[in-house]
């Protein structure tokens, strides 16, 4: 058999796998007809949950859509994404950030439990304006984890939110409630970390 011949067939062969795969993805994508906003859990322990949250806020704004980003636990330390949002995306997102930094730094649960009903107060009336396409709350499965606020609260208003509006939730835990609504649920799985080897956070990177 010449080598022509050999890569002719290889390449029907090839052909022919992609044929397949093309219709079957045609097939799915025919049957996912409902138009409607969508809730979005991105979680494990791994890096890289919040940075894909921010992801998509970028390319919610891509096709000018109307956002707003809600923080939990952080804020004592500026991150890369807060300073761009405030000093360029000020007038097109909005920002909202506990402030208080992380739960161990404060030690002081009653503080905490105030900073983030009132920060929830900002966060439900996001999630209650159908002028909004698109919804992050980020970290907050602490809030729930730590019993800083009360899950049904949160899971009946991502349940009623306004039809067309999408929200990603980002956080470690969270448990089975977020990921029973969820139309989508991703887990970020730890393999390897440079903190773990003595690297430092690094700007633009870790935040």
């Amino acid at each position: 058999m010449s080598d022509a011949s050999d890569q002719d067939k290889k390449n029907q062969k090839h052909k022919e796998s992609m044929q397949k795969q093309k219709e079957s993805i045609d097939s799915t994508i025919a049957k996912a007809d409902e138009e409607r906003g969508v809730l979005i859990f991105l979680t494990g322990n791994g890096k890289g949950k919040s940075s894909s949250g921010f992801g998509m806020v970028m390319r919610a704004l891509g096709y000018g859509q109307k956002v707003a980003v809600v923080q939990f636990i952080k804020g004592q330390q500026l991150s890369g994404e807060e300073l761009y949002i405030r000093d360029k995306l000020s007038d097109e997102v909005t920002f909202y950030q506990m402030g208080t930094g992380f739960t161990w730094d404060t030690q002081d649960r009653s503080a905490d439990i105030a900073a983030a009903e009132a920060t929830w107060k900002v966060a439900e009336k996001a999630l209650t304006d159908p002028s909004y396409d698109l919804v992050l709350l980020d970290e907050i499965t602490y809030m729930i984890g730590y019993k800083y606020l009360n899950e049904e609260t949160i899971l009946n208003t991502l349940k009623n939110r306004p039809k067309n509006m999408s929200v990603v939730v980002t956080g470690r835990g969270g448990g089975s409630g977020l990921k029973e609504i969820a139309d989508t649920v991703s887990e970020v799985k730890d393999i390897k970390h440079a903190y773990n080897s003595g690297v430092k956070a690094r700007q633009g990177v870790d935040y």
